[in-house]
């Protein structure tokens, strides 16, 4: 199952509407302290000052307020509301998370799908089980399991195959090799889950963090009575500050999701043409061992 971006459009949408709202606010009420009511008394301009009273334009202007905030994303990070604090670390500790779920399963992914395709190419230059046995033996991996697993099957039905035939034990085989498959694939897979977890939940709760952040910009606004952009900017840009670091842990996180899927899913055809290999494998065993017992071959005919 692919994960889709529309959770995360939806975030964004969430985002931008109260932000454009409160941008829009902040300059209409900046629009009206700006046209109040002026004079009409017209006061007569002086000539400037001549001779050693004269004052400099340039070193007269008065240097603009610095913002109240250092705006770094360290910066706003520490002076952040615990609340969005909190959001922030749980959201880079998911990131962490995430990356090192890629480098764990990606070097085992590798392992195991080389480990398994040198399985396979071993099995198809091998015509009989003793073969197989001996070229896997002493070698790890899913298909030494499968080979390991028919052999076994192969030595508790053996005293009951000439008397009941190889169809049984075919059976048996199949069951055993998908069994041996299934386990593997769950193990390969086994993380990825929490993957699919930070890719559909990240950008939420860093909504979340936004929200409560816009919220105590809001509460500073009608306390401070100022609708002054360098008042209220660095609650706002610490609150969005949140969202993005969730964008961030998440927009990884489904994508190596989508990744795992494909290579899970590569590795198990894998261990499918393995599984198909040794069930010709044994087929052919049997048939062998027909043609080596006469008298099984004619009981064989007969039940036929």
């Amino acid at each position: 199952m692919r994960l889709h971006f529309l959770p995360i459009a939806t975030t964004a949408l969430l985002i931008i509407c109260p932000v454009l709202w409160l941008a829009g606010a902040t300059t209409a009420a900046l629009a009206q302290q700006q046209s109040g009511p002026t004079t009409t008394e017209v006061v007569p301009s002086l000539p400037p000052p001549a001779g050693p009273f004269a004052i400099d334009n340039a070193a007269a202007e008065v240097p603009p307020p610095a913002l109240p905030h250092d705006l770094s994303p360290w910066g706003m990070f520490l002076a952040a509301d615990n609340v969005v604090k909190g959001v922030m670390i749980s959201l880079v500790f998911a990131s962490v998370v995430t990356w090192t779920i890629w480098l764990a399963k990606t070097l085992q992914l590798a392992a195991a799908r080389f480990r398994a395709s040198r399985g396979l190419r071993l099995l198809s230059e091998t015509p009989t089980m003793a073969g197989a046995l001996v070229a896997l033996a002493g070698r790890s991996g899913t298909v030494a399991d499968m080979v390991l697993a028919t052999q076994q099957e192969f030595e508790l039905s053996d005293p009951a195959i000439d008397h009941a035939g190889g169809e049984g034990l075919k059976m048996r085989v199949g069951s055993a090799l998908a069994r041996t498959e299934a386990r593997a694939g769950r193990r390969m897979a086994r993380g990825t889950g929490v993957l699919a977890t930070i890719g559909s939940t990240a950008p939420f709760v860093g909504l979340f963090g936004t929200v409560w952040g816009i919220m105590n910009s809001f509460i500073g606004i009608s306390q401070a009575q100022t609708t002054n952009l360098a008042i209220v900017a660095p609650g706002i840009a610490e609150a969005l500050l949140a969202t993005a670091i969730g964008l961030v842990a998440a927009i990884p996180a489904v994508i190596i999701y989508n990744v795992f899927a494909r290579s899970v899913t590569g590795y198990r055809h894998l261990l499918a043409d393995a599984s198909a290999e040794i069930e010709r494998i044994v087929s052919r065993d049997l048939d062998f061992r027909n043609l080596a017992d006469p008298g099984r071959a004619k009981l064989a005919s007969a039940g036929e």
